[in-house]
């Protein structure tokens, strides 16, 4: 996409969201643009979902949130750097909103928050883990070097310190002090605390009160329990603190109570759920991985839509620093798989150029990145069979590398890249079972086939295409010009007009605005090419008895005026009025149908379109 188009793009979103003056923050992710809206009231959900360059749009966690795909940091940039008022959220997420939503949805988007900034640490360090493992395995690197062990420092660095990174993270979205979040949990990090452990479960005193001491490196769940429970303690805490003191009393205090609170109450209770829940995930793999891995590998894909995805997040990292495994992550990596099949189904099965176009560049970074929204929202959701498919190849593939106790070692992005995380005594079954998810999904979406309409809003469809103008229409074989009689310039219908105003036969975008007022070109949001000419050798008339009301690269809407003529006086100067309206791209279609030749309004239905 050119710098230029960045810029119509982001211009664009942000008129849809109500104008710079209605956001009050704004950061992105890997595909989406994440707004914080003052007024959500103002935002036009569905003008920008119809924007070339926009996959889709998701609200929730108290976010507007417009799905771009791989190209989001550009957008993101540009429109930074083209409305400075708008807050950069991306380092500072204090300004989001709680989540909202039931009790679950809640608890998903919260684990999300927490844990979407650290992703990318964690991804990195888990991929040195994996390489060193492949690399110690096959004797090319020895265990006992300092080699290997100062890349086993870089790999083990996020995951031993893992709780830290959860107290940063969770202090952010309960939006409580960051650096004393990180000195309570740091305490039982502290060399005299984790001197006092011989084995977990031993017991020392603390003033009389017993004390189950466990280790807490790695952990998940005791960290985002205690700072959760400190984020209540804290507003407590400056209520009665003066300011005047505030500067070392709220710390001291913070962690004269949360630590033997941790300690004594919070971390055993965190380990224990965090064992616990690691164990029934486990269990049901092990007693019926067949199913456990159906249900994630085809149900997957439908998390990623709601955006809750990251919230699952927690069970993986829990089971990888408790068992050194994950079984949850293959069965996913099907869904990953199936939903780059549909990129090459839809490749191979498509005749249009801009969709072939969306498959092959979305098809890389799935492979490659792990990346799939592209692909989910751009060729799943908006053609629907290839959601099916990819459901039905995850399932499948999800169901085979269950039944077999698949295991990934570290955490990772599913992707070719990644393959040494999953290496193993299940890496075989692995590799099979990411071939059998891409081969089904591209097969089932090629033979299913798809119908590019069902990509539009039901409404109005943009394989349909009004009149442009009031009158008789007749077969444009017809004509008495041999370049439209012909067809040569594609397939389509004309009117002789009863009045003098033509008008959008779809809505799109206006591609070209002849200055002399005879002729205009328009493509729908579907794609479809329409040049409308009014008369025949009407250019000789230079303009006169012509007024364009659009110009180029403006949006219009069906049935807005483009352009008013004199019908009469062109008649009288002894011009033929008849108007052409041509699907300049009629090769990309199976069929241009033409209704019952009849006189008709402007915008009624004249032309269907079949896709290929």
């Amino acid at each position: 996409m050119a710098k230029k188009n960045y810029e119509t793009l982001a211009n664009e979103i942000i008129t849809g969201v109500g104008g710079a003056d209605n956001v009050a923050s704004l950061f992105h992710c890997v595909t989406r643009l994440r707004f914080k809206l003052k007024d959500l009231t103002k935002a036009n959900k569905e003008s920008i979902s119809k924007i070339k360059g926009v996959l889709t749009v998701v609200e929730g966690n108290g976010q507007f949130q417009v799905v771009i795909g791989n190209e989001v940091a550009d957008v993101f940039s540009t429109v930074i750097k083209m409305y400075p008022n708008i807050k950069n959220d991306s380092q500072d997420r204090s300004s989001e909103e709680k989540p909202t939503g039931n009790i679950l949805t809640r608890a998903f988007n919260t684990m999300a928050s927490i844990f979407n900034p650290i992703i990318i640490a964690l991804a990195g360090a888990g991929m040195i883990k994996a390489i060193l493992v492949v690399l110690t395995t096959y004797s090319l690197m020895d265990k006992t070097g300092s080699s290997y062990k100062i890349l086993s420092a870089a790999g083990n660095s996020v995951f031993y310190f893992l709780p830290l990174f959860l107290a940063y993270s969770t202090a952010k979205t309960f939006k409580v002090n960051e650096f004393i979040s990180l000195a309570i949990i740091a305490a039982l990090m502290e060399p005299n605390f984790t001197g006092l452990i011989k084995a977990n479960g031993d017991i020392v005193s603390f003033f009389g009160i017993p004390v189950v001491l466990m280790g807490y490196a790695g952990t998940v769940i005791p960290s985002i329990l205690t700072i959760w429970v400190y984020s209540y303690f804290e507003k407590l805490l400056k209520k009665f603190i003066p300011k005047s003191i505030e500067i070392f009393a709220l710390s001291m205090v913070a962690l004269f109570v949360m630590v033997p609170l941790a300690v004594i109450v919070i971390g055993p209770i965190g380990v224990t759920l965090g064992n616990g829940l690691g164990f029934v995930i486990n269990t049901l793999s092990a007693k019926s991985g067949l199913l456990a891995g159906l249900v994630i590998g085809a149900g997957w894909t439908y998390l990623v839509m709601l955006g809750i995805h990251w919230g699952v997040v927690p069970i993986m990292v829990n089971n990888l620093t408790n068992l050194g495994y994950d079984v949850i992550r293959p069965m996913i990596a099907a869904a990953t798989f199936a939903s780059a099949g549909v990129a090459l189904g839809v490749f191979l099965r498509s005749r249009n150029k801009d969709t072939k176009a969306l498959a092959a560049s979305s098809m890389i970074p799935a492979l490659l990145g792990g990346i799939t929204e592209p692909i989910v929202y751009g060729l799943s959701v908006r053609f629907r069979k290839p959601l099916i498919a990819s459901a039905i190849a995850g399932g499948i593939a999800g169901a085979f590398m269950g039944m077999f106790q698949t295991k990934a070692i570290v955490y990772v992005f599913p992707a070719l890249t990644t393959l040494p995380a999953f290496f193993g005594e299940t890496f075989k079954i692995y590799i099979i079972g990411i071939t059998m998810a891409f081969a089904i999904s591209a097969a089932l979406t090629y033979f299913m086939g798809f119908t590019e309409e069902a990509s539009e809003n039901a409404s109005e469809s943009n394989l349909e295409v009004g009149a442009c103008v009031e009158g008789e229409m007749i077969n444009i074989e017809q004509v008495n010009d041999p370049v439209f009689s012909g067809k040569s310039m594609g397939d389509g219908v004309a009117i002789i007009p009863s009045k003098g105003v033509i008008t959008a036969p779809v809505e799109g975008t206006i591609e070209a605005a002849f200055p002399t007022g005879h002729a205009i070109g328009i493509r729908s949001s579907g794609n479809v090419e329409i040049l409308i000419h009014v008369g025949i050798n009407t250019v000789e008339l230079n303009g006169e008895y012509f007024k364009l009301l659009v110009k180029q690269g403006e949006k219009v809407v069906k049935g807005q005026e483009l352009i008013r003529f004199d019908l009469e006086a062109i008649k009288n100067k002894g011009y033929d009025i008849t108007t052409m309206m041509v699907v300049t791209n009629s090769k990309d279609y199976e069929n241009v149908s033409v209704e019952e030749y009849r006189f008709v309004k402007s915008s009624e239905r004249v032309i269907r379109l079949n896709l290929i």
